[in-house]
């Protein structure tokens, strides 16, 4: 069996952003066979992390070694793109001689099409293809034509700026996919995905040759595909050899023994706190180490967190009629987005709403939150009904206000489902914000951090119909479990438009599935429980062709 070979080497890197210390003393190590997912709470450096191995930033303290003429491809959360460039320009910017060859071979097969009679394009369509044999590049070129067809990726002419969010995120993710690399890194890959393209990529990246580093949330992903968690935790790295559900089991170890650690040296603390205060001067080499063993326990302190903690929140009297939708119609461009749906939601209603980008999902939000109007068909609301709504788009922040100022706008005091009253402060620390981060103006707050703060205003206003769209892109694992615990406490009805399966399964009981031209499916039971119904329902067709 040949010896796993380092792919790069990081030793004692720290990194931080004006007083705010992200991580210190960094060690890790990767092989050529490492799959590994980077998991930690928002605003913890994962991303700074990322950019740093793959050198688009620089550490402070300490080296990154990188294996001679080592290749990386990195997917920012946040790609950079031109508006004016092409897909095909965007996704072949690389600069092998391969890559170069097989970006002008496209080009010029889109240009015939246009122009399906012009000699010189022929001419120039034959010179390629000789160059492409003799390079020995029409496995690849396949490859990628795969690639770019599992990501939904066609009309290479369309420029960048033209493209919504997701197909942006889509072609940033091709760039790097069809790019040979040593190391692949990928920063939130999932977001923005439908749950097919999920699929695929879960098993081009588990088949893939060469070491993959990836942040992402979806735990169905990482169960699949990864053999090895690095968890970054209070700035310090904690590495498990295996997949999610591993790290989970040995994660609840190591906080219970962190926990006892920190019980133990409290309890040390006190004592010699007691005996400083009475006095206690170092005259003697005994009394000297005391001393010095005084301020290395008050130095050291392990995490410790409480897991009593949720947000079962109070909630406002929800009467028997909530929200009727009668006969809607909603198209663009005349393509039917939604074609004469009903329904009537429940009490209890966990709602999940699944389907490719862009073919209506939260249109069907925006009509029934009364944004947007259908074009024909009615909403009826009921008049108890107080609606919570997390949509996309974050509202407008302030970005001058400190955190816990934006929390208070909605309430000083929060009112538990068992009467217990606690402040806006506490509940922020329940919601992962330390007393620290809570003083923060928001402008200092990473992107996930505010994406928090933002739903933790919207279930502060006591809602009691809560309507989440795609709650789960650009949350970390944690702030998930949060959410989780509280949808599982919540007296009310809950509608979430998601791409995450994992999240899907521990919160829905009905699934919506929008197949398209208008058409949307009621399934009775979580995601899992609609996808194989969906499979024995393919296996019947097949089965039975009278069907």
């Amino acid at each position: 069996m040949l010896k796993d070979i380092n792919v790069l080497s990081i030793e004692n890197i720290s990194k931080s952003y004006g007083d705010k210390m992200l991580f210190e003393n960094l060690n890790l190590t990767i092989t050529h066979t490492d799959k590994i997912g980077l998991i930690g709470i928002n605003g913890t450096g994962k991303s700074t992390l990322l950019k740093i191995i793959s050198g688009l930033e620089t550490q402070e303290i300490g080296e990154v070694n990188f294996m001679k003429d080592i290749s990386i491809e990195f997917l920012s959360q946040n790609p950079n793109y031109h508006n004016n460039s092409t897909i095909l320009e965007q996704i072949f910017k690389g600069n092998s001689k391969s890559l170069n060859c097989i970006r002008d071979y496209e080009e010029t097969l889109e240009a015939l099409e246009l122009n399906s009679s012009d000699n010189k394009l022929q001419k120039r369509l034959s010179q390629l293809s000789i160059q492409m044999k003799a390079l020995d590049l029409w496995d690849y070129e396949s490859q990628i034509k795969t690639i770019l067809s599992k990501l939904k990726i066609s009309n290479l002419n369309q420029k960048m700026g033209d493209l919504s969010g997701g197909l942006r995120k889509r072609v940033a993710l091709a760039a790097v996919l069809i790019s040979p690399c040593d190391l692949l890194v990928l920063d939130e890959p999932t977001n923005h995905m439908d749950n097919d393209t999920i699929s695929w990529l879960e098993s081009y990246l588990k088949g893939r040759k060469g070491a993959l580093l990836m942040v992402t949330h979806d735990r169905y992903f990482l169960d699949r595909v990864v053999n090895k968690i690095i968890e970054l935790d209070h700035g310090q790295l904690y590495s498990y050899s295996g997949n999610y559900t591993y790290f989970v089991e040995k994660r609840i170890e190591r906080r219970f023994l962190e926990n006892a650690l920190e019980s133990k040296r409290l309890n040390l603390y006190k004592n010699e706190l007691s005996w400083i205060r009475r006095g206690a001067k170092a005259r003697t080499t005994k009394q000297k180490a005391r001393i010095q063993r005084f301020e290395t326990l008050e130095n050291t302190k392990y995490s410790i967190e409480d897991p009593t903690l949720t947000i079962s929140a109070a909630h406002s009297r929800l009467g028997s009629k909530i929200i009727e939708i009668n006969h809607i119609w909603k198209s663009f461009s005349q393509s039917p987005c939604i074609a004469d749906f009903s329904y009537t939601m429940l009490k209890n209603d966990r709602i999940g709403i699944i389907g490719d980008n862009g073919i209506g999902k939260s249109t069907l939000l925006n009509i029934m939150t009364g944004r947007l109007l259908p074009d024909k068909g009615s909403i009826d609301i009921g008049s108890t009904v107080n609606m919570g709504y997390f949509s996309q788009e974050s509202e407008n922040m302030d970005e001058n206000m400190r955190a816990i100022e934006y929390i208070k706008e909605v309430a000083e005091f929060f009112m538990t489902s068992d009467g217990l009253k606690v402040t806006a402060s506490q509940i922020m620390e329940t919601f992962l914000f330390s007393k620290e981060i809570q003083w923060t103006t928001i402008s200092r707050l990473s992107g996930g951090e505010k994406r928090r703060l933002y739903l933790l205003k919207t279930l502060m206003s006591k809602p009691n119909v809560l309507i989440l769209d795609e709650p789960t892109n650009d949350f970390d694992l944690d702030t998930l479990k949060v959410l989780e615990s509280y949808l599982e406490d919540f007296i009310g009805a809950v509608i979430i438009v998601s791409h995450d399966r994992y999240f899907l399964d521990r919160t829905c009981k009905r699934i919506f599935s929008f197949e398209g031209n208008g058409a949307i499916i009621e399934h009775t039971g979580n995601y899992s429980e609609y996808v194989a119904n969906r499979k024995n329902d393919t296996i019947s067709t097949k089965e039975d062709p009278v069907k």
